[in-house]
Order: structure tokens, then C-alpha cells, then sequence
């Protein structure tokens, strides 16, 4: 555009192996502008600052395996700030209607800050099924704000981050008493009604040359807006190490552990996983891979928040267009 200005836009859609595609939102899709020496800004659906903190910092560099405890993937859309949240998530990775604005690098610093907001006000509408009767509509807001600080001197990359959601839902008529009471409930596939959702990450690496060490720390609490005394807390830590063993052979291993503990119902577990992984690089664009990654819950009463005893391997090729 001219004297150190630049415009640019993503837009990322999902193409299965079957061939079928799944267009609306599913990823990224924003618009930007960007000036040198100061920084961008930008608006749509993006990741978060904790998601994109853990591309740069995580040893298996976010590749959807189990064994991972920062990066414990969920693979739902996020048509809202709350929404791509599930329970087995150590963090949000992206939401819809964000600001974000993000530095140019100054004295060794890079800071980004988002604000999310998605706030709807419908009529309310009261319907009666035999003998429950629920109300829809009415104030419906789920807003969300980030930080994040990467700091990077010579080899070293040290990054801390914090995010925070708020979802703000109406009340449904109880079909008992019929009295209009306020809801405070975790799903996860739609993430959170009523909530309050506090992420931080903090994490370094440092790159010895023959190898590069990994470092992270996660932790997560989802608290209800009805009542502070009922929440879902989960932290996980994780170190690792990438390295070339031959120009065309990568590897590279992490292992790590943590504790996840629901108030409601009292259940609490601790989780371990670790991860192998190799790529074998065919030319620059085009390489085969090959991942085994394995996770253990103790306790099988919150098998629905981290998975209890998952193991798995892949292979495969990836070609970068």
C-alpha cells in the first residue's frame, strides 16, 4: 500500500480425505493491516495469544496426538469466544469477533493483545413440551480478552501469556417449580454457559545448537458465574527436546504431567503423557512422519475432562505448498 504499509488476510477451510470440504468459520478467517517499524492489527476469527505461544514453544509443535498435556487438542469450531473449549483443552485456541494487535519487535520484546467480543440481545421466547417449559432468548454475552509478552535474546525464547472468557447466558424456567433460575453448565463441544474462563501459559526454549530444549507450563480454571465454589481447574507442565540426528532425519521427544480437578461431584486425577515423534525430510517441501504419543489418567471418574489410558501412533507425508 505504500510507505511501509501492507494489507494481508487469511482464510482456512477444511478439506477432508474424502475429498468433502467444510466451509463456515471452521478456522482462521480475518483481515488486516500492517505497518513496519510499528506492528498490526487485525479483525475476525483468530487464535489466541496462548495458542500462538505454543506453536513457537511446544517440542511437537501442536501435531493432534495424544501424550501431549499442553496441547491436548480439541478439533471443534469456535463460532464464539467460549465456544472452542473443551473440557479436555489446557486453553481457548481461537475465537470468533477478535481485535488483535500485535508489536514489531523492540529491544529483544514482542507483545500481542486481543479483545473478543460477541454479544447478542434477542427476544425472549417462552415454549412449553409437556411438562418442561424453558424461556430462550434475552442477553447473550461472551467476551474475552489476551495478553502476551515473548521475550527473545540470542538463542533464547522466554513467552508468558493470559487470556480470560466471560459468557453470559439467560435464565431457563426450572420445569418444576417453574420458577426462572440461572444455568451454570460446561459442555464440550459448545464450552461454557455462565462462566469464567482464566488460561495462562508461560514457557521457554533455548536452541544448544545439536538439540533444542523445551519448557511450558499451563493452567486453566473455569469457575461458575452462579456460584464461585463450583469449578473445573486443570495445569499441566511439559518439557521436551528437538533435534537433527542427520540433515534429513528430525526427532524429537516431551514428556509431562499434571492435575485437572472438578469441584462438582469432587472429582480430581493426576495425568501423565509423553510423546516420540520423527520427521524424515525428502526435500525441503516434502517429508514423511511418523508419531507415538501415550496418556494416562489416575482416575476414571473424569475420563470425559483428560481421557484415561489413550494411546497412539501415525504416519504419513505432508507436502508444504
Amino acid at each position: 500500500m505504500g510507505g511501509g504499509t501492507s494489507a494481508f488476510f487469511t482464510l482456512e477451510t477444511t478439506v477432508t480425505p474424502n475429498g468433502t470440504t467444510a466451509f463456515g468459520g471452521t478456522r482462521q478467517a480475518f483481515v488486516g493491516l500492517q505497518k513496519k517499524g510499528l506492528g498490526a492489527v487485525s479483525a475476525g476469527t483468530q487464535y489466541t495469544p496462548i495458542h500462538i505461544a505454543v506453536g513457537a514453544t511446544d517440542p511437537g509443535q501442536q501435531n493432534q496426538m495424544p501424550g501431549n498435556v499442553i496441547y491436548a487438542a480439541y478439533t471443534g469450531a469456535a463460532a464464539a469466544p467460549a465456544t472452542e473449549a473443551g473440557s479436555t483443552d489446557a486453553y481457548t485456541t481461537r475465537t470468533a469477533n477478535m481485535l488483535k494487535l500485535v508489536s514489531d519487535q523492540f529491544y529483544g520484546f514482542k507483545v500481542t493483545g486481543t479483545v473478543t467480543a460477541n454479544n447478542q440481545n434477542n427476544s425472549q421466547v417462552t415454549t412449553t413440551t409437556g411438562n418442561t417449559t424453558t424461556v430462550t432468548g434475552g442477553v447473550n454475552n461472551q467476551n474475552g480478552w489476551g495478553l502476551g509478552v515473548d521475550y527473545t535474546w540470542q538463542k533464547l525464547l522466554v513467552t508468558a501469556n493470559y487470556q480470560a472468557f466471560t459468557s453470559k447466558n439467560p435464565y431457563v424456567v426450572n420445569n418444576t417449580t417453574g420458577v426462572a433460575s440461572p444455568v451454570s453448565v460446561w459442555g464440550t463441544a459448545t464450552g461454557g454457559s455462565n462462566i469464567q474462563d482464566n488460561q495462562a501459559y508461560v514457557a521457554a526454549t533455548y536452541d544448544f545448537g545439536i538439540l533444542k530444549a523445551y519448557a511450558g507450563y499451563v493452567n486453566r480454571k473455569i469457575t461458575s458465574g452462579i456460584n464461585s465454589n463450583n469449578y473445573l481447574k486443570r495445569t499441566g507442565q511439559q518439557i521436551g527436546v528437538r533435534s537433527y540426528i542427520t540433515p534429513t532425519i528430525e526427532s524429537w521427544a516431551s514428556v509431562g504431567n499434571g492435575k485437572i480437578k472438578a469441584t462438582y461431584g469432587g472429582a480430581t486425577a493426576n495425568f501423565f503423557g509423553y510423546q516420540l515423534g520423527s520427521n524424515y525430510y525428502l526435500s525441503k517441501r516434502t517429508n514423511l512422519y511418523a508419531i507415538y504419543g501415550q496418556s494416562q489418567t489416575s482416575s476414571s471418574a473424569v475420563t470425559g475432562y483428560v481421557g484415561a489410558g489413550a494411546n497412539q501412533y501415525a504416519v504419513g507425508v505432508r507436502h508444504t505448498f
